[in-house]
């Protein structure tokens, strides 16, 4: 049997707010040595941990074989447990508790650890325990209230777990990381928290520290034994759910480096994994949430709403991981507190930055390069600055080459949308010649964070993120069209941007009262610059083309918003605030620098307030009604939204959840369909008359089964949507010859007419899920059953599908880990998506002797594309010190390993009464590798 050495020094400590292990830590920093050892180290260990009262473990079978002949002088008891350790290629780690870890391996932590417990009423001297109460109880049934924060970084911890031991009181820190307790029985109980990713503690209450807010600051797990640590609160997961609340998904951004991507690691791909978030998008990190459209998903950071969250034709999220603290995704069925879509709320918060010291890091990757700075200023204060920029690479022509080389044809069309923009992509697809576009982005974060004491901290928060894409190129007919030729140049340039700031400030203005308020702005805009120049010969006729079309959008929001919790008693917590939007939306489209086609420019004021109350009637039970009542002035309306959900645990591991509400949208972006340019998207704002104020009614209902290490949950849902828009431009006359060279007519007056289709549609489905926690394999399996519909009287009396419309959606998410090494593999397989095909041409001679080409098309969204389907790979492996933490890692992937080339879309063109099929594929085989560093 392997021998076990321990040793311990006892060190009290009074305040909350300093851990054992921050004790051991200024002992071995501070600790000076003058000594010169030629033993085994496990006599050199020995040594320290009786000398100095240090607890030290280790095993001797594996620590005696190395040898130590060094002499120490004027050196720290650090410096020399780092040296020695590093000679000798092993690892130390510093327990909560004060223990100090010697192991080969990082992977060894988990079985020290549970050795030491095995051993602990054998060892001469203990670890660190749980003081024991100073005297008698003095105080009872009284609240406290607290702060968890990460004792390394001091960032907050929300949704942590914070009870009272042997007691049922138990409560989750807000999104600040506050939490209050009420009827705490005696001023002598312990309070435990514990979250995700940090080692569990506990902490004595005395007379004195109850007085104020208390600070529980965890120390995080050893990076590389996140999987096989003890499971708290039911959450051991790259994405989690919240127990007590329904569709809500969690994400905290530090492990997603575990996953394969594109480029870098993103918080809103990462969703895509879930059931009921659509992850055939490629080229799109926006949410298509349960049948529901990207712009019916609110996207806050920081208190300030997002309207642009991708860069790059959709290959990167707006969102920089290393400036994002934790995001939560509520999947429908949302508490009153959020409003203003029909669909899904992501709310994203930013780091604070560190107030311990200052680090330094990045990622480069074969795409981008990604750098942050945070640093403490003073004691009261941190700030944290990160920028992002993409840069033209072997990558960079991997994925835009796979879009511009594509099969044309003049048969049946497979698949796709009109235009040369499809589906909102680079634009064209085309034919052959066509040149990589030069295209870039680049985003800065910035914040800077106040503390003047611990009721009141404020917040400064700047997101500024912009992307030029240039698509221009060269345009040629395929060579089966043999009377055609032509000689066209397409210059494409699009700017587009989101400038977002905010101001916060939180307090706690007592015990019971919790509050935020938020002072911001964002900005968005959109310029897109599109010219065709050259000339076309058509059955021995050559003709000049020189045409173009600009297009621009903005869109500003002046916002504040106040809200507030208020514990009223241990069994409920009312939450309430209010809110108001100044927007200000306009969108221009001329053509050929002359001719104004559409010239949109609205105003409206959103004002309102919110209640809601979080009641507990018993263990079991958890209800939480709310109302939101909101005032528009483009109409002069209020308009009522009442929510409620509930959960209800049948079992320990057994719940019952549901929900309802009714949910308004005010601002929306509305396709303008446009057969030779591509249709664009554009943000409007509804008025009375032709784009009605959009909404949605939610029913959710569901359980789930869950333990330790797995969760099973199923979730159906069925969304009733009304006011729902699309947008047509209808232009008669003038040369309208463009990428597709369709010529209506040889006329020189052009008519134009706007066209605003408003409709309703549903959408219904089931999501089932079942999950591994915890254990060296983790991961799930996901199943989508869904249907979206629409109906426009325009196109007819009946349903069709909606374009967002995925039957079947099946995800297989694996991840494994050994050692330092973490692998994970995706597999994603969902039915296609729905389109219009054109069925043929045909040419009739006008009255005035002028001629009209019409196309025949399929019934609306009546076709389908093909099954989706791929495969990606990754490997990661973590860069360590010598005492655990991780500095960095290395991370590979292979994306679509098997390299099954999906359909994106079609584009068609018309030409001499033919319709041209070019087809516009998704990406294959693509590799990266990315480097991700931290310098301190």
């Amino acid at each position: 049997m392997k021998r076990i050495s321990t040793s311990l020094v006892i060190v009290l400590s009074l305040s909350v707010s300093i851990a054992y292990a921050q004790q051991t830590k200024q002992v071995l920093k501070k600790q000076v040595i003058n000594h010169f050892f030629t033993c085994t180290m496990d006599k050199m260990l020995d040594t320290i941990s009786m000398k100095y009262k240090l607890p030290i473990f280790y095993e001797r079978e594996v620590i005696e074989k190395y040898d130590v002949n060094a002499r120490f002088f004027n050196e720290t008891l650090m410096d020399m447990l780092k040296s020695v350790c590093s000679e000798h290629s092993l690892r130390y780690w510093i327990e909560n508790d004060g223990t100090v870890y010697i192991m080969e391996r990082p992977d060894d932590l988990v079985r020290l650890r549970r050795l030491k417990n095995m051993r602990k009423n054998m060892a001469v001297i203990q670890p660190q325990k749980l003081e024991a109460p100073n005297g008698p109880p003095q105080k009872f049934k009284f609240a406290i209230t607290g702060r968890v924060t990460d004792q390394n970084t001091g960032e907050a911890l929300p949704g942590a777990i914070v009870k009272i031991r042997n007691s049922d009181l138990s409560v989750l820190t807000n999104s600040s990381g506050n939490f209050t307790i009420m009827n705490v029985p005696t001023d002598t109980s312990v309070v435990e928290a514990s979250f995700m990713g940090y080692q569990n503690d506990a902490f004595r209450l005395t007379h004195q520290n109850i007085m104020g807010m208390l600070t529980l600051s965890l120390f995080p797990n050893m990076n590389n034994t996140l999987n096989e640590v003890e499971v708290v609160g039911k959450k051991a997961g790259v994405l989690n759910t919240d127990s007590k609340k329904v569709s809500v998904l969690q994400l905290t951004p530090a492990a997603l480096d575990k996953l394969p991507s594109i480029g870098e690691r993103d918080i809103m791909r990462s969703f895509q994994l879930m059931p009921g978030v659509s992850a055939t998008n490629e080229s799109s990190s926006g949410a298509y949430v349960r049948g529901g459209t990207p712009d019916q998903n609110l996207v806050t950071f920081d208190g300030f709403t997002v309207y642009q969250v991708d860069h790059l034709y959709g290959f990167f999220s707006a969102f920089n991981t290393n400036a994002v603290r934790d995001v939560d995704l509520y999947k429908g069925g949302y508490t009153a507190k959020y409003g203003g879509r029909l669909s899904s709320v992501t709310e994203i918060r930013g780091k604070d930055g560190n107030k311990n010291e200052t680090n330094i890091g990045g990622d480069l990757g074969l795409l981008s390069t990604n750098i942050y700075a945070e640093t403490p200023v003073g004691s009261k204060s941190t700030a944290l600055v990160a920028f992002r920029r993409s840069y033209q690479g072997p990558l960079y022509d991997k994925i835009f080459g796979q879009f511009n080389t594509s099969t044309t044809t003049n048969t049946a069309p497979t698949g796709g949308g009109f235009g040369g923009g499809g589906r909102g992509g680079p634009g064209g697809g085309g034919f052959a010649n066509q040149t990589t576009p030069s295209s870039y982005f680049y985003d800065v974060n910035a914040k800077y964070t106040f503390t003047p004491s611990t009721k009141n901290s404020f917040s400064w928060s700047l997101y500024n993120g912009t992307d030029h894409l240039d698509n221009g190129r060269k345009l040629n007919f395929p060579s089966f069209l043999s009377t055609s030729s032509s000689d066209l140049t397409i210059n494409d340039n699009l700017r587009t941007g989101n400038l977002g700031t905010s101001l916060k400030w939180t307090t706690n203005a007592g015990q019971k009262l919790f509050g935020n308020t938020v002072v911001s702005y964002s900005g968005f805009y959109s310029d897109r610059n599109r010219g065709t120049t050259g000339s076309v010969t058509d059955s021995g006729s050559t003709r000049q083309i020189n045409n173009g079309m600009v297009e621009t959008n903005r869109l500003n929001d002046y916002s504040i918003k106040s809200d507030w919790e208020w514990r009223a008693g241990s069994k409920a917590k009312l939450l309430f605030g209010g809110y108001g939007s100044y927007l200000r939306i306009k969108y221009n489209y001329l053509q050929n620098d002359t001719i104004q086609l559409i010239n949109q420019n609205n105003s409206g004021t959103v004002a309102g307030a919110f209640t809601e109350l979080e009641y507990d009637p018993s263990a079991n039970l958890h209800i939480q009604p709310g109302l939101r009542t909101t005032y528009f002035t483009p109409t002069g309306k209020f308009y009522t939204e009442p929510r409620l959900s509930a959960t209800y645990d049948i079992t320990n591991n057994f719940k019952l959840k549901g929900a309802t509400g009714r949910f308004y949208q005010f601002t929306k972006q509305v396709t303008r369909e446009d057969v030779i340019s591509g249709d664009r998207n554009f943000w409007v704002l509804a008025n009375n008359t032709s784009i009605p104020v959009a909404y949605a009614d939610h029913f959710i209902g569901g359980f789930s089964v869950e333990n330790d290490n797995f969760l099973f949950d199923v979730e159906g849902y069925y969304k009733r949507l009304r006011g729902l828009s699309e947008y047509s431009i209808r232009q008669v006359g003038g040369n309208t010859g463009g990428q597709g060279m369709m010529m209506p007519s040889q006329s020189n007056t052009t008519t134009v007419t706007e066209n605003f289709y408003n409709g309703e549609g549903y959408s219904r489905g089931i999501e089932m899920m079942l999950q591994k926690k915890a254990g060296v394999y983790t991961g799930w399996l996901s199943y989508t059953l869904g249907e979206a519909k629409s109906k426009f009287p325009n196109y007819g009396d009946s349903y069709f599908s909606s374009n967002q419309d995925i039957r079947h959606e099946f995800k297989w998410v694996n991840m494994y880990h050994l050692q330092r090494w973490s692998f994970s593999a995706v597999f994603i397989f969902s039915t296609g998506h729905p389109y219009t095909a054109p069925l043929g041409s045909y040419t009739i001679n006008t009255l005035d002797g002028n001629q009209m080409t019409y196309m025949s098309i399929s019934a609306k969204n009546g076709e389908r594309l093909p099954a989706y389907h791929r495969l990606d790979l990754s490997a990661t492996y973590d860069l360590l010190k010598i005492d655990g933490r991780k500095v960095g890692s290395i991370s590979f992937s292979l994306f679509n390993a098997y390299n099954h080339v999906n359909t994106w879309y079609n584009d068609y063109y018309l030409q001499g009464n033919q319709i041209i099929t070019t087809q516009v594929k998704y990406l294959g085989l693509t590799p990266n590798i990315t480097l991700s560093l931290k310098l301190k």
